[in-house]
């Protein structure tokens, strides 16, 4: 799990949108901060003016030209002092869906601890099936050759012979299909930690931040379960969309200021340094209907968004029944299937014994021996339910976390990154130097 924590690249991916939707507030924030523009302009203008007496045939005798150039610089401040609350809400709205948006990134981490547990049983249960299998071939020789024995001393027939080879046969295919099965277990493992599997061996099930019950699941999912945190952080951040909304219907007040330098040539007017400031009242009175519209759709969304979180409490009510049910049919089944396991046994050496004296048949000892084999992939996979029903369990509830578990690993702390953009005023780089 914590070499998930660290390597997995969905999870890195999912960290960095998360850096991106943090810079939204910076983005908000800009509309409570003052707009500097930068102007500069030039002008050439050429004139030919006719002088002098006309001749005979109405002609000048002389003309002058005229050229003037007029070059203009300045700066223009702009600042909105008051927009009906839009930039305020906008920025409330912005910071709710950065809280929405953690809680997304914590729901996405417990999902991958959970894989990460969950490939791990899978090679554990896939390893066992193998190693299953190869001891049901080693004994499957022996009855080959026990069968070829006695039909030689004229104790058996040629179909218990051709009957332990058919065994044979058959448990040589499941061999090979076990060991796909265990290489794709592997890849998998692979994908989701990033490192090759070593030294994996049958886990047991969740021990830390466990429930007691299930009620106590259910109250701490409704309280911890990150799906519901991001749905109720969406939901307060459709209200403030509503809000901001609603302030298109109000007046807005802005300040401006210019300063302009025009510097000129000889010929044409004095230089001269201008400045000017203005205030601007507006009053919205009919803007052909949008505004109306925006509110009422800003407010279905809301509507929308507190349904989800009705939505999401129910999904994981459900999710942490289901997962709470898994672990006790699994617990009980272990005990259970070892009882079976160790009955199958004493069943198998009876049916062997019994075949020696000839009151069984190499029939009866195949059977019996599958029964073995069956008992104990059962419990591998029962096993394996147990431990992936367990910190299921966890994940519902939104306690498979690091911290709880106590994973050697640096926990991401996504409000590092937040604190140092919010409210940043320029510059391109990221935090770390990009």
């Amino acid at each position: 799990m914590a070499k998930a924590y660290e390597n997995n690249p969905d999870l890195n991916a999912a960290r960095a949108a998360l850096r991106a939707i943090d810079e939204n507030v910076t983005i908000a924030k800009a509309g409570m901060r003052p707009r500097v523009t930068g102007v500069a302009e030039a002008d050439a203008s050429r004139t030919d003016l006719d002088v002098g007496r006309a001749n005979l045939i109405g002609q000048h005798t002389g003309s002058r030209r005229t050229e003037v150039i007029t070059s203009s610089y300045g700066i223009t401040i702009s600042q909105q002092i008051f927009d009906g609350f839009q930039t305020l809400y906008r920025v409330r709205a912005a910071e709710a869906n950065v809280l929405a948006n953690r809680e997304s990134l914590r729901a996405q981490e417990i999902s991958i601890l959970l894989a990460a547990v969950e490939s791990y049983a899978n090679i554990a249960r896939d390893q066992t099936v193998v190693s299953i299998r190869k001891q049901n071939i080693a004994f499957l020789k022996e009855q080959v050759k026990a069968a070829n024995a006695r039909l030689n001393v004229g104790e058996g027939t040629r179909t218990d012979v051709s009957l332990a080879e058919a065994e044979l046969a058959a448990a040589n295919a499941l061999l090979t299909a076990a060991v796909s099965s265990l290489k794709q277990s592997e890849a998998a493992y692979v994908q989701i930690v990033g490192e090759t599997p070593k030294g994996i061996k049958q886990p047991s099930s969740a021990k830390k931040a466990m429930p007691r019950s299930l009620d106590n699941a259910v109250a701490t999912g409704m309280q911890e379960n990150p799906n519901i945190l991001a749905a109720m952080r969406g939901a307060d951040a459709a209200g403030f969309n509503v809000k901001e909304a609603e302030g298109a219907m109000l007046p807005g007040v802005s300040l401006q200021g210019s300063v302009y330098k025009s510097v000129n040539t000889e010929d044409g007017p004095q230089d001269n340094l201008r400045g000017a400031v203005s205030a601007r009242l507006t009053v919205p009175i009919y803007q052909g209907g949008a505004e109306y519209g925006q509110i009422r759709q800003a407010k279905e969304r809301l509507g929308e968004s507190q349904l989800l979180v009705d939505s999401a409490r129910m999904e994981v009510q459900r999710t942490i029944a289901s997962a709470h049910a898994q672990y006790e049919a699994a617990t009980a089944s272990i005990a259970a299937i070892r009882v079976q396991i160790s009955a199958a046994n004493e069943a198998l050496n009876g049916v062997i014994e019994e075949r020696n004296v000839g009151q069984r048949t190499t029939l009866d000892v195949l059977n019996a021996q599958q029964n073995v084999l069956d008992a104990q992939e059962d419990l591998a996979a029962v096993q394996r339910n147990a431990v992936v029903a367990s910190y299921s369990l966890l994940a519902a509830t939104g306690s498979l976390t690091v911290r709880s578990q106590g994973l050697d690993v640096a926990e991401y702390r996504s409000e590092v990154h937040f604190e140092a953009v919010k409210d940043k005023w320029f510059g391109l780089r990221t935090i770390d130097a990009r």
